[in-house]
């Protein structure tokens, strides 16, 4: 797929941002929306774009995307993808990654499994019923940290790849021209 096509695709999908800047719930944000890294699409906006969404995608909260948005606001990333990187946790996507951030929390904290495996319920978990909190919010930390880290430093060398290898191909083009 060309560049071109690719970009037309993303555009066609991101909101206009002066749309949103002019938005009246979003004028208390005032001139934070004006900086130019929350919409365009370079290597910096975009890495940081994963790492806020990633880290974010892994907090139990149905603010996720308000989270996202003002972690883009203030790591100066890319708005659009951070908050559409949150769906990576969906109503379908969440039970399995929680429970999987539950069973990262128990090995974290050296519990052993089958001490808290029978009590895990997200209905619990989120009723405070249940001592599940604690391993699921530290497996959600840890997955947050770990998923950041692999999203931003994979976009930067996936980045760093792209234009190494369009160099590459410039320069032979160059050699072959002559």
């Amino acid at each position: 797929m060309p560049k071109e096509s690719i970009q037309k695709l993303i555009h066609k999908f991101i909101p206009d941002p002066e749309v949103i800047k002019r938005h009246k719930n979003l004028q208390f944000l005032g001139d934070k929306l004006h900086e130019p890294n929350l919409w365009h699409l370079n290597r910096r906006s975009i890495s940081m774009a994963f790492a806020v969404g990633l880290f974010c995608a892994w907090i139990p909260s149905p603010m996720q995307m308000v989270f996202a948005a003002t972690g883009a606001i203030y790591y100066r990333a890319n708005i659009p993808i951070s908050v559409a990187l949150v769906w990576i946790t969906n109503p379908v996507t969440m039970p399995p990654l929680f429970y999987f951030a539950y069973k990262v929390g128990l090995w974290f904290m050296n519990q052993p499994p089958g001490t808290q495996e029978a009590d895990f319920s997200l209905s619990l978990m989120f009723s405070g019923l249940s001592d599940a909190w604690q391993p699921f919010l530290t497996g959600c930390f840890v997955m947050g940290i770990v998923s950041s880290a692999i999203g931003y430093f994979g976009i930067q060398y996936y980045w760093n790849y792209h234009v190494t290898k369009k160099w590459a191909e410039r320069k032979e083009k160059k050699l072959n021209v002559k």
